[in-house]
């Protein structure tokens, strides 16, 4: 916590000296900062409280804050500033017996933490309509989505060119070294995921640690209702990835039909074995408050899906527990959602959905099977002198054949203060 507190100060009384008066007039005008304070209960149940060396559930609370800091841009053709990210999370209940829910850091022995932070600062430069950043970033793209599913986001340390020059096209660059996962203050190499059944392997003698993760891509805005995108993304060493996506808006009736078609091809690069193609279709019609959606997702190819480790996959069917990302798996989901503000309720909402997948390689010979239950129920509050405050609740149940099967709850009061 003094760790953050004084970086905050040292990042906050260099600008002021390295700025003259009149460069930094927009730099502060436009400048802005909120508080985000985030108390997470999570309980997880894995039914089977007879398995040796294993838990039987993962129980932990915590109180996270996140203060956003960012500056607007000196005066100029070519315009600087500067973001900062202070991030601290505090335990409020753990135990070596119910950690590893991904709230809190975990030590060697099993120890907990009373508290961790972090500070990431990010420098930053727009000329025309292309902006680059340098320092922490915060990735949410196909190819790579950061997580903030848990107390604190992830984030990792590198640059992006955002470029936006031509009317409905958005480009993208990036170069990324290290990343901070959502329960460490530690910036680390990043790695890939090999576990579940997506039957990722090493080739003998290699780690799985990369040096970098490099991407390139754009967007663009074809028609009204059409957005067209594409993402390349490379793993040091480990696998290479192809991404499209198509999502189109419908009017339809009194209602309107979105639907969101995505295509993934990875291959290994080097020191792993990678060999998948991702093809995931979702539809939603939207009407008077309800949402009815219908997803597909089918895995292809010797692997599972391939992703660095603690993101997450950009696939319809990734939910609360599983992501149905294993070898060979083909999964589809039922999802509704509704919106009480229709019967005079704003901020309350609800969504329910369940996915069944089956076919995965479990590689002896037989096929394995899983489904997950999901419902979320949220309310935020519209005015008054608490006005953002918001309550969550998440529930999931998922049952498995060749995992552990788990009951998970989480309890999440955020409010976000504004500084400025």
């Amino acid at each position: 916590m003094k760790k953050a507190t004084l970086a905050l100060a040292v990042a906050g009384g260099t600008l002021g000296l390295s700025m003259s008066q009149q460069a930094a007039a927009e730099f502060f005008k436009d400048s802005k900062a909120n508080l985000e304070l985030r108390n997470f209960y999570m309980n997880k149940d894995f039914r089977d409280d007879t398995a040796p060396n294993q838990q039987a559930k993962q129980e932990e609370w915590a109180q996270g804050f996140i203060l956003r800091m960012e500056s607007g841009y000196t005066e100029g053709p070519v315009g600087f500033g500067f973001d900062v990210l202070g991030m601290a999370g505090l335990k409020l209940d753990s135990s070596r017996q119910r950690s590893g829910t991904g709230l809190l850091p975990v030590g060697r022995k099993g120890d907990v933490p009373d508290d961790y932070s972090e500070v990431g600062l990010t420098a930053k430069l727009r000329a025309s309509k292309s902006e680059l950043k340098v320092g922490t970033l915060m990735p949410k793209i196909s190819v790579l989505d950061f997580n903030d599913t848990r107390l604190l986001p992830q984030t990792f340390r590198g640059g992006n060119l955002q470029v936006k020059e031509i009317p409905g096209l958005k480009l993208d660059f990036g170069y990324l070294d290290k990343v901070n996962y959502r329960n460490s203050s530690d910036n680390e190499d990043m790695a890939m995921i090999t576990s579940g059944r997506r039957n990722i392997t090493l080739k003998s003698g290699a780690k799985n640690e990369a040096d970098y993760f490099a991407y390139a891509g754009a967007t663009y805005q074809v028609t009204k209702g059409l957005s067209a995108s594409y993402y390349f993304g490379e793993l040091d060493n480990l696998y290479r990835q192809h991404y499209v996506n198509f999502i189109h808006v419908l009017p339809l009736g009194p209602g309107s039909l979105n639907s969101d078609l995505r295509w993934a091809r990875a291959r290994d690069a080097g020191d792993a074995y990678v060999d998948n193609d991702a093809l995931g279709f979702m539809t939603t019609y939207s009407i008077k408050g309800h949402k009815f959606g219908l997803g597909l997702q089918k895995m292809q190819g010797d692997t599972g899906f391939a992703q660095i480790n603690g993101t997450n996959p950009y696939l319809v069917n990734y939910i609360q527990v599983s992501d149905f990302a294993n070898e060979d798996e083909r999964s589809w989901q039922l999802r509704y959602d509704y919106d009480f503000a229709t019967l005079g309720v704003p901020g309350l909402t609800f969504m329910t959905r369940y996915v069944s997948g089956d076919h995965v390689e479990l590689g002896n010979g037989s096929n394995g099977k899983e489904w997950e239950r999901d419902m979320v129920i949220g309310y935020v509050l519209q005015s008054g002198p608490l006005k953002n405050l918001g309550f969550t609740w998440r529930n999931a149940t998922m049952r498995s054949d060749f995992v552990r099967d788990v009951d998970e709850n989480r309890l999440i009061v955020s409010y976000t203060l504004p500084l400025k």
